[in-house]
């Protein structure tokens, strides 16, 4: 199994409270157009579609999505709201898992390609992803570029969200790419709950490298879900790279 944080019952059970502004419709717009036109009519695979924040509202626009979760927790709070037969998902491990379809767009999300920490579990999720595109087929990824120029010499942390009822910082380990993102979560009663999440953060042109590997040219790369343009400020970036008709 790749090496990946596991997103367990108490993970799952909150998932959705602390990631709210990311669910609704109105902040999912640009997400959902621009997935929905990639497919192009298409069906389409979600890795790690955890608990449907995206392939649910992106089945309810008419696109059949398939998707590939390692957590059973997170695939029960999915199943909650949309039914196996409307949605089906298939448990495993995004880099190996073959569900024996052919889809016009896979797509991984929201830092995800992060949560496999090794190169070599990341070049297998873009060689997955080339096994499961029919000819013409794309592979989106959405990913936050390293902010390691906000990280002085002696410095290990950069915090990304300073409030009243979420503080988050992420620590880097040049050496090995590693990082970890450390959020504090008020409670009701005034105290701070404490979890912490592992990634390995990776390069735009590394990525490019990965799909070559697995026969993928990439086609647009964005600063984000508008269409904005990638510049060396770009805090993150969509990646499109597309799979030869030959």
């Amino acid at each position: 199994m790749t090496e990946i944080d596991q997103w367990d019952e108490k993970i799952a059970a909150g998932y959705d409270d602390h990631a709210r502004d990311m669910f609704t419709l109105e902040a999912l717009a640009p997400t959902l157009d621009l997935l929905q036109r990639l497919a192009d009519g298409g069906p389409a695979l979600e890795f790690a579609s955890g608990t449907g924040r995206v392939c649910v509202p992106l089945r309810q626009r008419g696109v059949p999505v398939h998707g590939i979760e390692l957590s059973q927790p997170m695939t029960d709070r999915l199943r909650a709201k949309i039914s196996e037969h409307e949605l089906p998902v298939t448990i495993g491990d995004m880099a190996t898992t073959d569900v024996h379809k052919q889809f016009a767009l896979v797509y991984l999300v929201y830092n995800t390609i992060g949560n496999v920490r090794t190169q070599e579990a990341q070049v297998a999720c873009f060689a997955n992803a080339a096994r499961h595109l029919a000819p013409g087929g794309r592979f989106l990824i959405e990913v936050g570029t390293p902010q390691l120029r906000r990280l002085p010499p002696g410095q290990l942390a950069v915090p990304f969200q300073i409030s009243d009822e979420h503080t988050g910082f992420d620590t880097y380990d040049v050496a090995s790419q590693a990082g970890a993102s450390h959020h504090y979560h008020r409670q009701a009663d005034g105290s701070y709950e404490y979890g912490v999440h592992h990634f390995r953060y990776v390069w735009p042109s590394e990525l490019d490298l990965m799909a070559q590997l697995a026969g993928l040219e990439l086609e647009q790369r964005v600063g984000d879900w508008d269409g904005s343009p990638f510049t060396a400020d770009s805090e993150k970036h969509v990646s499109v790279w597309r799979k030869p008709l030959s």
